[in-house]
């Protein structure tokens, strides 16, 4: 404090005017937050007459009066001052005070005193939900009042008041005894608590809210883990009320009564539910109490449904019935898988304070985990209805479960904060089994992807398949495309480098008549071009002959050139298609007679010609203004060549082949380097033991071996 000493600040606390009295609460808020200050105050006496102000002032003096208690208490200090009547006259303010202010400032009173149960000078021993409760009991409101003050405007109001009740919650989990904290919780969910919380992590209000939601979202986490590890026991009344529930709830005398009206009981009492055997608590195991959690809200809130859902599957062969207990304890799992509700509770506090982008920030929130019951039911709807598309039996019951797995990551898990529980529970309805297959599939190539070292994986595609596929992964197959790619490039770029023979003007035989694809072979070449690529693959050097030579004219011999550089394209009327056999369907024309040139196919090299007495930086500069020519025209006179050719040009340009036939060359080039790399495969990369091989005795060359089913036969 810079004007006012502490002891004249304790001084005026205890003023005769209102006035004084509220200025010095008001400046003693700011300042007790210092733990040195806050020692002086007490050794001063101001602890006392805070206490006084806090029972019997009113309007602003009470709320300045309740935050400096509170910030007291959060320094630890000043519990031998919270009395009974403090704490029922701050429960009263909650229930009654209409001011903002001083409910915020009551709230954070009430929480620092459950938060910190083990300060309690008065009453050693006794917890702060313990504390609390002979208060909250004669103002039955103060709970309801708490969900209520979740839905106000004030942002500060609604997290002090979630902060209260996850401090209530935490406590009531820590230190209660068993059978109170369960009927507290159930108490806080038929108030509204988990609706109010759900449109506050879908609000824009959240960054204000981050941290009293993020421990509530983690409270919810505890809550699931403490009913996952209590084990069902029969001996237990509620666990058995639960069992009994759901074998009444089955209808179960309507199957077993016969003509004389006597009942019979079932022999698959429960099996008939869908459990493995007669003895269904042992089930549980896995999921412990929340699973049977689950499945009694399933059959409840739809036991129409449930019976419905019974006498259909009854109505099945035994081994092509949905087992529905199993498959709810399923879900059950995958759900507590998805949400990860295993993790530290610290885990959601440290990605708070962690959190720097708003992508990040938005998925720190599982608002979806708050409706966890109604995730379940329409999970294990989702279930059902694949097992009957897939008509489905027993031993398909892990690959219809990874399936569900696979919808509750796709719809759960890539739902955005803001969407509605309703719209997600449709998705998981209607979502379309196809792409459900397809996102199978996309997930298995990731996760066999490195099963098999470096070069392959191991993966069965389809659940039909009774052998397994070898299928090269996603990064192996890129890896031979290329190579075979650029073998191929190698090899069509040698092509230019040889050089070859190009026919160019065409003259008609002697015999008369017109031009036509009957008289075609008539026409002979008047002269040939050869063209080569230059040995520093820049130019492409070519001259016209008159004939074509026996030997190929040497490279000085060619006196025109093409700069490379100044290509602009290679444009040609071969088709990308495979070649036919038909002549009529080929682009190019087979010769009948040697020597006879084809004119049908053209491959025409276009680029810009740079202007005279210019450097060639300023034709560099200047290509936007200028339009192309024709630079070189070229008529192969076979397909191969047409390929060679033209693949080779735009390979050289670095431009992606087109002609069939290359194509298909870099597959088969790609098909043996898998071939080779199968070679580098071993039994034990994929889990399988080298099989002992069988005797040949009495075997002729027909014999085979399956490796896929470890057979022998002829």
């Amino acid at each position: 404090m810079e004007s006012l000493s502490v002891p004249e600040l304790v001084e005026r606390l205890s003023s005769d005017e209102e006035s004084v009295r509220k200025m010095a609460v008001f400046k003693l808020q700011n300042a007790i937050g210092d733990p040195s200050f806050a020692d002086i105050f007490i050794q001063e006496g101001g602890l006392p007459k805070l206490r006084f102000l806090a029972l019997h002032s009113t309007g602003n003096t009470l709320a300045y009066c309740l935050t400096s208690l509170s910030r007291l208490l959060e320094l630890d200090k000043g519990w031998d001052h919270v009395t009974d009547d403090l704490i029922k006259r701050i429960v009263e303010l909650v229930v009654a005070q209409p001011l903002v202010n001083v409910n915020r400032g009551a709230m954070s009173v009430l929480a620092a005193i459950v938060g910190h149960p083990s300060h309690r000078n008065s009453q050693p021993g006794v917890t702060g939900f313990q504390r609390l409760k002979p208060a909250v009991d004669s103002h039955p409101q103060f709970l309801p009042s708490l969900v209520e003050k979740m839905t106000s405007a004030d942002h500060a109001l609604c997290a002090n008041s979630l902060q209260l009740i996850n401090s209530l919650m935490r406590d009531a989990i820590a230190n209660d005894a068993d059978f109170e904290w369960p009927r507290f919780i159930k108490q806080l969910q038929e108030l509204g608590v988990i609706k109010s919380v759900y449109g506050l992590m879908q609000s824009s209000a959240i960054q204000d809210l981050a941290h009293p939601l993020l421990e509530f979202q983690s409270l919810t986490k505890v809550l699931l883990r403490k009913w996952r590890e209590e084990k069902v026991d029969l001996e237990k009344a509620d666990h058995r009320r639960a069992i009994r529930g759901l074998h009444a709830a089955s209808n179960p005398d309507q199957p077993g009564t016969d003509p004389r009206g006597s009942k019979k009981q079932n022999p698959a009492k429960w099996r008939r539910l869908g459990f493995d055997t007669e003895s269904p608590a042992w089930e549980f195991d896995a999921t412990g109490f929340l699973g049977l959690m689950d499945l009694t809200d399933f059959v409840y809130k739809n036991e129409d449904g449930f019976q419905k859902l019974l006498l259909e599957q009854s109505a099945e062969p035994l081994d092509q019935r949905c087992p529905i207990a199993r498959a709810s304890l399923a879900v059950t799992s995958i759900l507590y898988e998805h949400f990860e509700v295993d993790k530290p509770d610290e885990t959601e506090s440290h990605r708070y304070t962690a959190l720097e982008s708003r992508t990040n920030f938005d998925r720190a929130f599982k608002p979806l985990l708050l409706h966890w019951s109604r995730l379940h039911t329409s999970g294990l709807n989702a279930f059902i209805r694949l097992w009957k598309a897939a008509g489905a039996q027993l031993e398909d019951f892990e690959k219809i479960e990874e399936l569900v797995r696979i919808l509750i990551e796709q719809i759960v898990g890539q739902a955005p904060r803001t969407k509605e529980i309703k719209d997600v529970e449709e998705e998981l309805v209607e979502f379309d089994i196809q792409r459900l297959r397809e996102l199978q599939m996309e997930l298995l190539e990731l996760t066999y992807e490195d099963a098999w070292g470096h070069h392959l994986r191991y993966i069965c595609p389809c659940p039909q398949l009774t052998t397994a596929a070898l299928t090269i992964n996603r990064q192996v197959r890129d890896e031979l495309n290329h190579e075979a790619l650029q073998f191929v490039k190698e090899q069509r770029i040698r092509c230019l480098l040889q050089g070859a023979w190009f026919p160019q003007a065409m003259n008609y035989g002697t015999e008369a008549g017109p031009v036509t694809s009957k008289t075609l072979s008539r026409t002979v070449p008047s002269s040939w071009r050869f063209v080569r690529l230059s040995h520093n693959r820049r130019y492409l050097h070519y001259a016209d002959f008159e004939e074509k030579t026996a030997t190929e004219p040497r490279l000085d011999a060619l006196q025109e050139k093409i700069d490379l550089s100044i290509v602009s394209s290679v444009v040609s009327n071969v088709s990308a298609s495979a070649p036919s056999t038909s002549s009529s369907d080929s682009t190019l024309t087979t010769l009948r007679e040697p020597g006879h040139a084809s004119t049908s196919t053209k491959i025409t090299i276009h680029g810009y010609l740079p202007a005279p007495n210019h450097s060639r930086q300023t034709s560099d500069a200047s290509k936007s203004t200028q339009k192309e020519s024709v630079l070189l025209q070229l008529y192969p006179q076979s397909h191969t060549l047409a390929s060679e050719w033209l693949d080779g040009l735009l390979m050289l340009l670095n431009q992606q082949p087109i002609t069939a036939d290359t194509n298909k060359l870099i597959n088969l080039i790609g098909g043996y380097g898998l071939k080779i790399r199968l070679l580098n495969v071993r039994f034990e990369d994929v889990g399988m033991e080298e099989p002992v091989l069988p005797s040949r005795e009495g075997l002729d060359d027909d014999y085979y071996y399956d490796i896929g089913g470890m057979e022998a036969g002829v």
